[in-house]
């Protein structure tokens, strides 16, 4: 199925929408517009430095914004590739004080903002006032809508984009709410089921952008799936103005068999998505 091409449409002017989701941490703000490469790591697979050595690599790369996952132990939403990284850190002792520890030293050598995904079980045992403000420096999504409200009002006050995501079985009218509440952009989930790499991206998915984009203006990203430069290049001729890739950089990174070898290999598949969404 033929979708409109990247420059048959205005451009995201994506800056704008990531103003908050930056952090007062990072003192350097890439400037772009287009299609943006959105990576995404288990936070302490196969260890801290590595993960902080790994977000270093990633904006190198021309990443537009990485998102960090919080490991999780009841992670239901994702399939063998992250829950296994997940499982991984976890034994390692990772932490969410840790994980904050390593961010406060990182970002501000970087040029691309940092989206803290996390699921909202340890938000609500931490206190959601407590955890907004201690992850000022970065951004928060996985939130169901109906817990929307107070999350947005303590997230504000502590300069911080909360991102929501919408699915192919959502119903049509809370698809608009979801948008609506959505803040720095919508995360479009391509598939159902949990993430993991397909052969294909489901066609189905230009038709959600194309009502997505009637319901707002906001930069829609997809992830979920999206595993070669060849999905990156379809999503971003559908019309999608942001491609988030996480399985296949999970197991490129935490399966590797030392911990270089972990941080060349996604260095060079960062590199092929980028080069997938250049205009030729």
């Amino acid at each position: 199925m033929e979708g409109s091409k990247p420059e048959d449409r205005s451009p995201i002017d994506w800056t704008r929408s990531l103003k908050r989701i930056q952090g007062a941490g990072s003192h350097r703000r890439r400037q772009w517009k287009g299609v943006a490469l959105i990576p995404y790591i288990t936070a302490g697979d196969p260890d801290l430095p590595t993960t902080a050595e790994a977000l270093k690599v990633l904006d190198s790369c021309g990443s537009d914004i990485i998102e960090l996952g919080l490991p999780y132990s009841d992670s239901l939403a994702d399939g063998p590739v992250i829950q296994a990284a997940a499982t991984r850190s976890l034994a390692r002792g990772t932490n969410f004080d840790a994980v904050i520890s390593m961010l406060r030293e990182v970002l501000p050598q970087l040029s691309c903002p940092v989206s803290l995904f996390s699921y909202y079980n340890p938000i609500l045992k931490r206190g959601i006032g407590k955890f907004m403000t201690i992850i000022k420096d970065a951004g928060v999504q996985d939130v169901p809508l109906e817990e929307t409200e107070i999350l947005r009002m303590e997230s504000s006050k502590n300069n911080i984009e909360l991102v929501l995501l919408t699915t192919p079985t959502t119903p049509t009218e809370r698809m608009k709410s979801i948008v609506s509440a959505s803040e720095g952009f919508v995360y479009l989930v391509s598939s159902v089921g949990v993430t993991g790499t397909r052969t294909n991206v489901s066609a189905r998915v230009q038709t959600l952008l194309q009502e997505i984009k009637q319901a707002t203006s906001k930069p829609v990203a997809v992830g979920f799936g999206i595993s070669k430069p060849g999905h990156v290049k379809q999503v971003a001729e559908w019309g999608a103005d942001g491609v988030i890739v996480g399985s296949a950089m999970v197991k490129l990174l935490g399966e590797a068999k030392s911990p270089e070898e972990g941080l060349k290999e996604p260095e060079t598949f960062t590199k092929s998505l980028k080069a997938a969404l250049i205009k030729e």
